[in-house]
């Protein structure tokens, strides 16, 4: 029996800055004693956004996700710029890179994940620890944003290797404010592994047409570099050079497992951890967001079938760790009623209550989300329209290359099953709505179309109208909830997102919720 629970956490990302919040109350009342360690010399920020500090249109402060003075006044230890060397399992308690030590009751591991580093002549640094060479970046912390932010100032040559989501974001961020953009990548057209063939060669016409130069299906095999060593061009395999003043590599990104499997922690792809997020073997340490695996030790689990690696998205990890300091809560009011008002332990699990969390089962939805070109991926959109399909799969289609638009619904039965959707945002929103509710289409496809129409542009949706169709994905915000924000005077992006969390995942929307707060205040003015 303790006077209260020893609570460690290692790593100070937004998924751990998610959990600290919601534990706050048992923080403040002395409950829990915590403890923080980030190997930034920064607190908690939004990794989504780390592009757009790059090309100038937002600040470190603006995308930051937590106080350490606020936690410091509350109690906590925050170490900054603090790395752990190893997890001493036998006495329960963390070592530092200084030699120091933290004890701990619960050790919640939020270590993330670490861009993957190509294997390129020229580039070997130490995958654990890499150290890139000037003019090579990740785009992954804030020093990443420095060194974008100082190209794009001067409007000089990026290129960006790898055609996946963060990296045209970043692409299309900067050659609006002015650099010149080239992106380099495996396959035909960016995105193509999740896209098919006619939405992916409109995706690449409507990203040339932004001012993105596109060098498809090439590889990359080397570095070049200056007298001083600092980065040039890129060489491919074909012999080609693409020169340029800064290389960002956005070739994905993996767990970090290294403190657990250095502790003798199981480990796959993540962290491996039950259903109550604790680690496999061990009912003191946890796991949450982008290192943490979600599969538990029962054979036959039927929550644990198919690919459990974890998915690299914000919206995942968030629900993680809101899971699990409300479990953390409800074990410590359920056990603080000693008579000396002391607090015992956690328990081994949380299996007395019931709780259990389970991954969501809808396949990842992928969306991107630019100024002038937005496109969203989901399901399985593999299906040929033009082949007879025994299984009653059908497939609408419909394309206007020249106008960067495209959209292609696979159905069965009339329920989506895969969708894609090109330059029609309007459309997009509400396929993904009756993707995700698994409703059935409309028989008349193309009105789906017409929300993009210019005659609908003044009017919402049923569906996009509907108070609990989820506006903000990354942290499940409905619009009757950012509604009921407003009704309460929040009248701007950041206050709703203050007030609801909305819009502080991805950004992606910011355009929707801006429009809800303004469709709010259009017919109630005198709330303003």
């Amino acid at each position: 029996m303790t006077s209260s629970e020893r609570v460690v956490v290692v790593g100070f990302g937004p998924v751990a800055a998610r959990f600290i919040d919601v534990l706050e109350p048992s923080l403040a009342s002395g409950a829990v004693q915590l403890t923080v360690i980030g190997s930034e010399p920064e607190a908690a920020y939004n990794r989504v956004l780390v592009a757009d500090v790059g090309v100038g249109r937002t600040s470190p402060s603006s995308i930051a996700l937590s106080d350490p003075a606020r936690l410091a006044s509350l109690g906590a230890e925050v170490l900054l710029g603090s790395g752990v060397r190893r997890i001493d399992r036998a006495r329960s308690q963390v070592q530092l890179d200084d030699g120091t030590v933290r004890p701990y009751d619960r050790l919640v591991l939020c270590t993330g994940a670490r861009p993957v580093i190509p294997y390129l002549a020229g580039l070997n640094p130490d995958p654990l620890h890499p150290t890139l060479p000037a003019g090579v970046t990740t785009l992954r912390d804030l020093a990443d944003a420095r060194s974008l932010r100082s190209v794009v100032e001067r409007r000089g040559d990026v290129v960006i290797l790898g055609g996946g989501i963060l990296g045209l974001e970043a692409a299309l961020a900067a050659a609006e404010e002015g650099a010149r953009v080239t992106v380099v990548h495996h396959g035909d057209y960016p995105l193509a592994r999740s896209i098919d063939d006619g939405g992916g060669r409109v995706l690449a016409s409507a990203l040339r047409s932004q001012g993105v130069r596109l060098v498809s299906g090439a590889k990359a095999v080397a570095l070049e570099h200056s007298d001083g060593g600092a980065f040039t061009a890129l060489r491919l395999d074909d012999g080609r050079l693409v020169s340029g003043d800064l290389l960002v590599l956005s070739c994905g990104v993996r767990p970090r497992v290294e403190l657990a499997e250095g502790a003798g922690l199981p480990v796959d792809t993540g962290i491996l951890v039950g259903h109550s997020l604790q680690a496999h073997h061990d009912e003191h340490i946890y796991a949450i967001g982008d290192c943490a695996e979600v599969r538990c030790t029962s054979v036959g689990c039927a929550d644990c079938q198919g690919n459990t690696a974890p998915s690299g998205l914000i919206g995942p990890g968030w629900k993680q760790a809101e899971w699990l300091a409300e479990a953390f809560a409800g074990s410590l009011g359920a056990d603080a009623a000693g008579p000396s008002g002391s607090v015992e332990p956690l328990g081994s699990d949380f299996s007395s209550t019931g709780a259990r969390y389970v991954e969501a089962a809808l396949p990842p939805v992928l969306m991107l989300k630019a100024r002038g070109l937005d496109a969203v991926v989901a399901g399985d959109v593999s299906a040929d329209p033009w082949a007879a399909q025994e299984d009653g799969t059908a497939v609408a289609l419909w394309a206007d290359p020249q106008q960067g638009s495209y959209a292609k619904m696979v159905t069965r039965g009339g329920v989506l099953q895969g969708l894609v959707c090109v330059g029609l945002p309007r459309a997009a929103a509400e396929l993904v709505l009756l993707f995700e509710s698994g409703a059935v289409l409309p028989a008349d496809r193309s009105a789906l179309l017409r929300l993009d129409g210019a005659e609908a542009a003044a009017a919402p949706s049923s569906l996009a109208a509907d108070p609990a169709g989820i506006v903000c994905r990354c942290a499940g915000v409905s619009r009757g909830s950012i509604e009921q924000a407003a009704v309460v005077g929040c009248s701007s992006v950041a206050e709703v997102s203050a007030s609801t969390r909305a819009g502080t995942g991805c950004g992606g929307c910011h355009s929707d919720i801006r429009a809800i707060i303004e469709q709010h205040f259009e017919h109630h003015p005198a709330s303003v």
